[in-house]
């Protein structure tokens, strides 16, 4: 995928991902694009790790993937900043 598709996927997925975590309010436009990006990658990575295959286009499948990734993503994000304002 080019760098603009890269883009709208994450876009979409880190969107996808905020709602079901509920931190859509809390998240704009740029956070939703960083987390759906990195949350492809991480998604990807751990989905080839148990042989489910990996982010490799725009469909249905890699999108499913990437919002796995940002939700789990969003949920480490959630854990740290909650220990460091419990400190």
């Amino acid at each position: 995928m080019g760098w603009i598709t890269w883009i709208i996927f994450g876009a979409l997925a880190g969107w996808i991902a905020s709602i079901i975590m509920k931190r859509n309010s809390s998240m704009g436009a740029v956070a939703n694009i960083v987390v759906g990006v990195i949350g492809a990658g991480l998604g990807g990575w751990i989905a080839s790790l148990l042989g489910l295959g990996t982010v490799n286009g725009f469909n249905i499948y890699s999108l499913l993937i990437a919002i796995g990734g940002a939700c789990l993503l969003l949920l480490i994000i959630g854990a740290f900043t909650r220990m460091a304002r419990d400190r």
